[in-house]
C-alpha cells in the first residue's frame, strides 16, 4: 500500500441513475493489494483532488469497482471519466464486513441509498456460498425509483426474502413506499441468530439498528458501516474521527455495540 495514487485505466462504465456511474478498473502498472468488501479506497481525479469511495466489487467477485454519485468538484471529476481514461487509486484502507461471523446464521442486510455500493461485494460473496449461511435477508431502501442502483441484478438474486422500498414513488412504481425498516418485519429470520449489515445514511443506520435490536438481534452481531470526513486515509489528518475512534483505521465497519453510543452523543 502506498500513500501515492496508482494509476488505475477505466475498462468499463455503467450509468447507475442520473448522477451515480459505476467504474471498473485495471491497473497500469503493478496491482494494489486486494481489496476486502466494505473496504474503501482513495480515488483521485488528476487535476481535481481525491475522494474515499467504497469498492462496490472486489477481485473475488469480478474485479475492482467503485459505484460513485456526483455531488462536488472531485467527484464530478471521477463520474466524467471514460473508458480509456486513467485515474489514482490508492488503498486499500479500513476494515472490511465479516462476514465469517455470519456462517451457520440467518442474515439481514440492509441498504440506504448510495450505502448499497458498499454492501453489493459482501452480498455477492454471501450468495456464491449458500451452504455456508442460513437465510438471506436484502433489503434495500431509495428516495425514488429513479435512485435504485443495479435493479435487474437486485431483482436476479436468490434470497430468502429481496424487498425494495422508495420514499417517493413514480407514475409507473408499483412496490413499496415508506422507510427500509417497514421491510424487517417481511423478513425471515430468527433474531437470536441473525447476523445484520447496514449502510445508508446515519439517520438509516441508526433507525435500522436499533430496530434490529428491538427484534432482538445482538448488538454486536449488526454490522454498520460508518462516514465521516476522510482526507489522509492514514490516520493522521484527524478528520474522520468519530470520539476515540479514527473512522479510516478502525472503521469504517464498526458493530453496533461500539457505534451506538457514539452516534447517540449530540454534535459528535
Amino acid at each position: 500500500m502506498t500513500a501515492l495514487p496508482v494509476p488505475h485505466r477505466v475498462v468499463a462504465r455503467r450509468a447507475e441513475t442520473a448522477d451515480t456511474v459505476t467504474l471498473r478498473f485495471e491497473p497500469v502498472g503493478p496491482a494494489l493489494p486486494d481489496f476486502l468488501p466494505g473496504q474503501f479506497a482513495m480515488v483521485h481525479s488528476f487535476g481535481r483532488g481525491e475522494i474515499p469511495v467504497s469498492v462496490s466489487s472486489v477481485q473475488a467477485t469480478g474485479g475492482l469497482a467503485h459505484t460513485v454519485r456526483s455531488v462536488g468538484a472531485v467527484s464530478d471529476g471521477v463520474c466524467a471519466a471514460r473508458v480509456g481514461d486513467v485515474v489514482g487509486i490508492r488503498g486499500p484502507y479500513g476494515t472490511s464486513w465479516e462476514a465469517e461471523r455470519a456462517h451457520g446464521r440467518d442474515v439481514v442486510i440492509v441498504a440506504g441509498g448510495i450505502g448499497f455500493a458498499p454492501l453489493r461485494p459482501l452480498i455477492l460473496a454471501v450468495l456464491a456460498e449458500p451452504e455456508a449461511y442460513g437465510r438471506v435477508n436484502v433489503l434495500i431502501g431509495a428516495r425514488t425509483p429513479s435512485d435504485l442502483i443495479a435493479r435487474a441484478e437486485v431483482a436476479s438474486w436468490a434470497t430468502a426474502f429481496t424487498g425494495v422500498t422508495v420514499d417517493r414513488p413514480e407514475v409507473d412504481w408499483r412496490g413499496d413506499v415508506g422507510v427500509v425498516t417497514q421491510l424487517l418485519g417481511r423478513a425471515r429470520f430468527e433474531p437470536g441468530e441473525t447476523t445484520a449489515f447496514v449502510c445508508g445514511p446515519e439517520p438509516m443506520i441508526r433507525a435500522t439498528a436499533r430496530d434490529l435490536v428491538h427484534r432482538g438481534v445482538p448488538a454486536e452481531e449488526i454490522q454498520v458501516s460508518l462516514e465521516r470526513n476522510m482526507r489522509c486515509a492514514t490516520g493522521h489528518c484527524g478528520h474522520c474521527q468519530l470520539g476515540p475512534l479514527l473512522l479510516c483505521q478502525v472503521g469504517p465497519v464498526v458493530d453496533w455495540a461500539r457505534a451506538e453510543p457514539l452516534l447517540s452523543a449530540r454534535e459528535l
